[in-house]
């Protein structure tokens, strides 16, 4: 038996857990943000990569002090360029995180044309750039080069990435325990062999 401090029994909650086929226990409720983020603790605690969930610049209005800090009030300086970047294998490395509850596509129309540019850009610097899309519907996510979505992007002949496009043209990211998500083994996949 549990108790709480003060001798307050825990009682369980009477609830029944079923998974569906859309979900396993890698994804245990996680979103990708989470994922990434756990892994990249994970890579950085090891030492294997120096990378950082970049924080959105804001500019603060208003503090409320009577219950501690507390932000009342702010906007988004600017827009952010993509969710991470840091250092991997000697090389700069910037990415963006996706995701799709669609069976069939990530639109386009999720991906920003100030995110498509920034990454344009860390190509022709000479580093990597890439995104991590999640098709939620059947729990995968996949690495995908940066360079193959500009194109389709700047191209304008289709709205979307297709699952099978993804199933083609990108790696497959694994799960585990730790990290959570195995991006990095597809990094190595993807631009150094």
């Amino acid at each position: 038996m549990i108790k709480y401090p003060g001798g307050k029994e825990y009682k369980a909650p009477k609830t029944k857990v079923t998974l569906s086929h859309k979900s396993s226990l890698a994804n245990r409720g996680m979103n990708l943000e989470d994922d990434i983020n756990q892994s990249n603790d994970y890579y950085n605690e090891i030492g294997r990569c120096l990378i950082y969930k970049r924080p959105t610049p804001i500019n603060i209005v208003k503090v409320d002090y009577s219950k501690g800090a507390h932000i009342v009030d702010a906007y988004f300086e600017k827009q952010s360029t993509t969710d991470y970047n840091g250092i991997y294998r000697g090389k700069y490395v910037d990415f963006e995180a996706k995701n799709t509850k669609s069976k069939t596509s990530l639109p386009l129309a999720n991906i920003h044309k100030h995110q498509i540019k920034h990454l344009a850009n860390v190509i022709k610097q000479g580093g990597l750039a890439f995104f991590i899309v999640e098709f939620q519907y059947y729990n995968q996510c996949f690495l995908i080069d940066a360079q193959f979505i500009i194109n389709r992007y700047e191209s304008k002949e289709k709205k979307s990435i297709s699952y099978e496009e993804a199933l083609k043209h990108g790696i497959e990211i694994k799960s585990g325990f730790r990290p959570r998500l195995l991006y990095l083994d597809a990094v190595d996949q993807m631009f150094f062999n």
